[in-house]
């Protein structure tokens, strides 16, 4: 039974890892800004999930943390940058 939940745990973490690289594309390729800042605000979410997913595997603190971090910093990118988009300007 640990054998199934370990291959399954390591399934989902390439799967997530693939939509994050599918998200970057977005990032880089988006027709418009508001599309950018869709594909960033979804890497953004990939990207906790990812540490979330090898704090699982490792056994690691240490990466909860970091993903706790990186939610802050992804939710302030997301409002300054759409704000910025919408006004063109930042404050």
């Amino acid at each position: 039974m640990e054998n199934a939940l370990t291959i399954t745990i390591w399934v989902v973490l390439v799967i997530h890892l693939l939509m994050a690289l599918a998200a970057v594309w977005k990032v880089l390729r988006g027709e418009n800004p508001a599309a950018r800042l869709a594909g960033l605000d979804l890497f953004s979410t990939l990207t906790i999930a990812i540490l979330i997913i090898i704090a699982i595997v490792s056994d690691s603190s240490l990466h909860i943390d970091l993903a706790i971090a990186a939610a802050a910093l992804g939710y302030l990118t997301t409002i300054v940058l759409a704000k910025y988009i919408s006004d063109q300007k930042v404050f």
